[in-house]
């Protein structure tokens, strides 16, 4: 049985791992960390946890918790786990880290983007980018996992495979990307309250989202170079998922059908990854709640470009459930333990 523990478990990705945990036959979590809620019985911030857990949150004590607990959980804001990241932790412990402290590998970058200090530079080359159909054999080793971010799991395995066979020219790029509200977090913000994003979509972060260097070095690192692409989110008013929907140009002569018989190449052997029939785009409310990333590909004749499709559950593989999934391989259990949820429909 690995015992958990959990920091920032009252936010939207932190309940979420809460809820997947429970029903972990691996699993038992024995720290309910957040700040905000001290001593408050974790059942009553989440309601829907009634007679489910019976215990109280705690702090954040990480050299604490890192006593009692076999792999740590960090969904918190950026700059947290890098300021509380030492050896003796990770004597202790492993940390899967849900924040950007450490998936990008160029401290620079990181602090530019993120507009901080890095507290912990010295451990960005030893932590491994938590994507498991990409990395699977690196994360089994790992003590320090960077979990990847939302649109950055969905926008890289969207196009991974035409970036990895060459098939697509990475510089041409244009990721369109639209999310759920739960993406923006938990705490109360002006811009999304009910009336300020009910029957509405608007563009943010144009130019400067934080997941376009997490998506232009794990997509450089398929092309085999460094690349730049176009990032443009979205916000949607639904609670959960994320579309993405990707143009490129491609570089050679091929078919639709050889496009897609590549994406079956990489991803038939993948559970998690369902590349869908010919002509079926992928669409948020078939993967809600679930683990799964609904993948597809449309080539234009007419403009020598390929569109290709994403669709997944932010909170799920976007956080947690990806999160768990990496825990399975460092803990050498099978990858789909605790995992094989059904997309809920309706």
């Amino acid at each position: 049985m690995i015992n958990v523990g959990i920091i920032g478990s009252t936010g939207y990705a932190g309940q979420e791992l809460v809820r997947i945990l429970l029903a972990h036959p691996e699993a038992r979590i024995v720290w309910y960390g957040s700040r905000s809620y001290v001593d408050k019985k974790y059942a009553d911030v989440f309601r829907n946890m009634f007679t489910l857990v019976e215990d109280k949150c705690l702090d954040d004590n990480i050299p604490e918790l890192a006593k009692q607990a076999d792999v740590i959980f960090t969904a918190t804001p950026q700059g947290f786990c890098a300021s509380v990241v030492n050896e003796e932790v990770l004597a202790n412990t492993k940390i899967i880290d849900l924040s950007a402290d450490f998936r990008i590998k160029d401290v620079a970058v990181y602090e530019k983007w993120y507009g901080i200090e890095h507290k912990s530079p010295q451990y960005i080359k030893e932590a491994v980018y938590g994507l498991c159909e990409i990395n699977r054999e690196d994360i089994k080793g790992a003590r320090l996992l960077a979990n990847p971010g939302c649109y950055t799991t969905c926008s890289i395995l969207t196009a991974y495979p035409l970036a990895k066979e060459g098939l697509i020219d990475p510089d041409t790029l244009i990721v369109d990307a639209k999310s759920g509200t739960s993406g923006a977090g938990r705490s109360a913000k002006t811009d999304n309250l009910f009336c300020e994003v009910n029957e509405n979509i608007k563009a943010y972060g144009v130019t400067t989202h934080r997941h376009t260097p997490e998506i232009e070095e794990q997509l450089g690192y398929a092309a085999g170079r460094e690349i730049t692409i176009n990032f443009t989110p979205h916000l949607v008013p639904m609670n959960r998922g994320i579309l993405v929907t990707e143009y490129a140009s491609l570089v050679k002569d091929v078919t639709e059908q050889e496009l897609r018989e590549i994406y079956h190449k990489y991803y038939d052997g993948e559970y998690f990854v369902r590349v869908l029939d010919a002509g079926v785009c992928p669409e948020t409310r078939f993967v809600e709640g679930s683990n799964f990333v609904d993948v597809n590909i449309k080539t234009d004749p007419r403009t020598k470009r390929v569109i290709m499709m994403g669709a997944m559950d932010n909170l799920v593989k976007g956080a947690a459930g990806q999160a768990v999934q990496n825990m399975n391989l460092m803990f050498g259990l099978p990858e789909r333990m605790g995992l094989e949820l059904v997309p809920m429909f309706p």
